[in-house]
């Protein structure tokens, strides 16, 4: 089916990250994170959350197995689709997309809210009437502006995917912008669910259009 869309979009987040784990336990306080977003790593969690994303990958039936892969150029979500593949056992080729990266966080990079608010205190009130979807960091990126961008990526698929069932290994940012983008969301934008570390979004291929199967599951990591 040379030609053809995808017949199904499996999506996930990466497992749990060094800098997931940093935020989670700063908490309220200030963190500025030591390393730049593209180099982040797997925790020893996030390693086994993506081992567990591998078993089920190999446990689909046939027709929802994906038959290619495209990644992040993150370390992360690199990482991420290593370790399920060894699980896995299988040995996919995988494409790696910059279309796919986390939103740019321009002046936000390696801040947590706490460090935004205390360096930034008029952007972070900008955001906050703005909404998160609207909202541009200094020299980033707004949720919209990803959205833009996977959905050149998902236009892109039509000629790339040959009918087969696909996977993306990516970010929160990204699948929620797949979601506006595959569902059609119209108004103020995707729906702003925190979308967790190894979790599993699937849409299958209806008539000319996506159908949502599931979002942001994680019932393999139980």
């Amino acid at each position: 089916m040379a030609g053809a869309g995808p017949s199904r979009i499996i999506a996930v987040r990466h497992g749990e990250s060094a800098a997931n784990l940093a935020h989670r336990e700063a908490g309220d306080r200030p963190l500025v994170y030591g390393l730049g977003d593209d180099e982040v790593r797997l925790t020893a969690l996030g390693r086994r959350q993506s081992a567990a994303l591998g078993r089920l990958l190999a446990a689909l039936p046939g027709g929802e197995r994906p038959e290619a892969v495209w990644c992040s150029p993150y370390l992360r979500a690199r990482e991420t689709w290593e370790v399920a593949s060894d699980a896995w056992g299988d040995t996919l080729p995988v494409a790696v997309d910059e279309r796919l990266r986390d939103q740019e966080q321009g002046a936000f990079d390696r801040l947590n809210a706490a460090a935004i608010r205390e360096r930034f205190p008029e952007e972070a009130a900008r955001r906050e009437a703005a909404g998160v979807y609207a909202f541009r960091p200094p020299g980033g990126e707004s949720l919209a502006d990803v959205v833009a961008r996977v959905r050149a990526f998902v236009r892109d698929l039509d000629g790339r995917a040959g009918g087969r069932p696909v996977l993306i290994v990516a970010h929160d940012s990204v699948v929620l912008a797949l979601r506006h983008v595959l569902e059609g969301v119209q108004s103020t934008g995707p729906p702003l669910a925190p979308v967790l570390n190894a979790s599993v979004s699937v849409w299958r291929a209806g008539e000319g259009s996506f159908e949502p199967v599931r979002f942001n599951d994680v019932g393999h990591l139980a």
